[in-house]
């Protein structure tokens, strides 16, 4: 049988309602942050991803323009160098 004593001590221990309740909230705070980090997080790899295309595009038509040059140089006689 548990004594009075033991009842205190027990409740000096174990987690109260409040105590829960806070824990509840705290856990509620923290799951909105880290969906809000993760809604940032996927807005940025799709910037990312956005800038890697871009830059793919601008490196195809580079490459093609430095053909060009060298076509253009080559048929015009014209010396070109690195």
């Amino acid at each position: 049988m548990l004594t009075t004593k033991d009842i205190k001590l027990l409740t000096s221990v174990l987690a109260t309602k409040e105590d829960v309740r806070e824990i509840k909230t705290d856990v509620k705070d923290l799951r909105d942050t880290i969906e809000k980090l993760v809604t940032a997080m996927d807005k940025l790899a799709g910037a990312i991803d956005d800038l890697r295309l871009e830059y793919a595009a601008i490196k195809t038509q580079l490459d093609r323009h430095e053909r060009w040059i060298q076509e253009i140089a080559k048929k015009t006689g014209v010396n070109l160098k690195i």
